[in-house]
């Protein structure tokens, strides 16, 4: 499995574009968002569009500039993108989980609740890939130098705790950006402005 991910690139068209020429020369089998595509919700549906030349699945959650209606509204109107906002996507055995919108909470109690119903779909065989604008709580992906503290979510990590990801995908802090950590056996990853990874 080869993923292009990406993150929280806020209407960087320059950006936009080398993701796009990677898509087309790495021919990975699916593109991944973890949110902040645009400013503010500002032109999202065009530059959802824009991804369209990747000729490539786009799987996608808000950041805390988009809404999760915005997203998936957008999404309902290509062929190519699938919001995974507190859903699940399949691709043989690996399970995309999404979980968006937020990024400033330690405790999550919407998300929390969804992770049950996450936790039922994960079969023995399954291949869990875990995609979340917020960090997991205190890994090096959520720690700010500026505060000398962490600034992640303890409710993703418990999630990552329980059921064992091999890769969570997450954003929102830009300070981060290409920073990889684990949890035990996950890999933990904020792809930044795109990053290939074969799994």
């Amino acid at each position: 499995m080869k993923i292009l991910a990406f993150t929280d690139l806020h209407d960087n068209k320059k950006a936009i574009k080398k993701i796009i020429k990677d898509a087309k020369e790495e021919n990975p089998d699916i593109l991944i968002c973890a949110g902040d595509l645009s400013n503010f919700g500002t032109n999202f549906k065009k530059l959802l569009l824009e991804f369209k030349k990747a000729k490539t699945r786009l799987l996608i959650i808000p950041g805390n500039h988009e809404t999760g209606d915005q997203v998936k509204n957008a999404c309902k109107k290509t062929k190519f993108a699938i919001s995974i906002h507190k859903g699940i996507y399949q691709l043989g055995k690996y399970l995309f989980m999404g979980y968006g919108e937020e990024g400033f909470v330690k405790e999550d109690k919407e998300f929390e609740h969804l992770a049950k119903s996450f936790k039922k779909e994960i079969k023995k065989d399954s291949k869990v890939i875990l995609v979340t604008h917020a960090p997991p709580y205190k890994t090096k992906l959520d720690y700010l130098e500026t505060t000398k503290d962490h600034h992640g979510n303890n409710s993703i990590r418990k999630f990552i705790n329980l059921t064992k990801p091999i890769l969570s995908i997450c954003g929102h802090l830009h300070e981060n950006e290409n920073k990889i950590d684990k949890i035990k056996e996950t890999i933990i990853l904020n792809p930044g402005k795109g990053k290939i990874i074969e799994i």
